[in-house]
């Protein structure tokens, strides 16, 4: 049996991959030295279909080239194209590709996206969309974020040539609300780690994240082979961030590398950190220090941003720790500051002044 590929010359460029190719097989097979009438009938229907093939991609460079608009694109499936998208990304993706499909009822083109269907997807998102999990409506900044990664997708839909007009000039964003970050003080991170934990991988990886900032997906998929001598002599972490799915540097204190253990060539620097683990041993080790707050692993990356802003680490820098995109994204901890400063102010006056109050008397200077 032989089997077709493409030979392209030069190599093209195919915007939905963003890379160049040079050859694509084809999975079309013909029998090398035909037997009887079936096998001859079985090669001249496959010759006509790869020639077909080979014609309809000449076509596709051609428009490539000049800019033109293969309209038979449209034909085909968004949601595959949707999904390919939430392979590359992280679990969020699959979730609004989940939405998306619920609410198309499973069949989408590119034909089919329009300004309506993404405003009705809106309406779905923060009005009926639920949670798996626990079955209820979702909230408003899970409905942005879902609402946001469609948006994403079509945009590398347009400039994959695949749609017509890229719908996000026409559409905006769900407005998100500013939800409570819960954060430790540095007096209830000092009780924490002064009590015992049931797991010291946990209790490890707990004052790690309070000391480096990392989400708690990162700081499981960490190995030794990420943490590596910055310019300057101490440790740093270079690391693909899972949410922002880009390589990373984060500066490291040895007082957080102290809490890695053992170094090792390679291999995870948390073994035996799970997800389950940072729920109801978590809650169980903050109960044991007295800390009572509605409180997540994720909060420890609020816990150290605050600190930070606290102590007079300007935000620019935090904002770089955080590897977050937008210097906005990090003024949210800032505000968290500069309400406990203004609390702590009022709290001073109080304290001098009692519930009394200072009268002031005007005294009349002779001379």
């Amino acid at each position: 049996m032989s089997y077709y590929y493409l030979d392209f010359y030069p190599p093209v460029f195919n915007p939905a991959t963003r890379q160049t190719r040079r050859h694509e097989y084809l999975q079309i097979s013909r029998y090398n030295e035909p037997e009887n009438q079936i096998e001859r009938d079985h090669n001249h229907q496959v010759d006509l279909k790869a020639e077909a093939i080979r014609s309809q991609r000449e076509i596709e460079i051609i428009n490539m080239e000049y800019g033109l608009f293969d309209s038979r694109v449209l034909k085909d499936d968004f949601l595959e194209f949707f999904r390919n998208e939430a392979e590359t990304k992280h679990s969020k993706w699959h979730a609004a590709c989940e939405h998306f499909t619920k609410y198309t009822h499973g069949k989408c083109t590119f034909g089919n996206i329009s300004i309506e269907l993404c405003e009705g997807f809106k309406d779905y998102l923060l009005n009926e969309a639920t949670n798996r999990r626990t079955g209820e409506i979702i909230n408003v900044n899970s409905a942005s974020a879902y609402y946001c990664m469609l948006k994403c997708a079509m945009r590398d839909a347009y400039k994959a040539k695949k749609l017509k007009f890229n719908p996000n000039d026409y559409l905006d964003k769900i407005p998100t609300k500013q939800t409570r970050r819960p954060f430790l003080t540095i007096e209830e991170v000092k009780a924490l780690k002064n009590t015992p934990c049931d797991y010291d991988v946990l209790k490890n990886a707990s004052m790690f994240a309070i000391l480096t900032g990392l989400r708690r997906s990162d700081i499981i998929t960490l190995k030794w082979e990420d943490i590596v001598e910055a310019p300057d002599g101490g440790p740093c972490i270079i690391k693909r961030i899972v949410k922002g799915d880009r390589d990373e540097i984060i500066y490291i204190s040895d007082e957080a590398l102290s809490y890695c253990g053992k170094r090792y060539d390679k291999g995870q620097v948390f073994p035996g950190l799970t997800k389950i683990m940072t729920d109801k041993p978590l809650k169980r080790w903050l109960k044991r220090a007295g800390i009572t707050k509605d409180f997540t692993f994720h909060c420890f990356r609020h816990t150290y941003a605050t600190l930070q802003l606290a102590g007079g680490t300007d935000i620019f820098t935090v904002s770089h720790q955080l590897t977050h995109r937008f210097v906005s994204t990090t003024q949210i901890y800032a505000d968290l500051v500069d309400e406990k400063r203004r609390a702590s102010a009022n709290a001073l006056t109080l304290l001098n002044n009692g519930n009394k109050t200072t009268k002031t008397k005007n005294r009349t200077r002779k001379g």
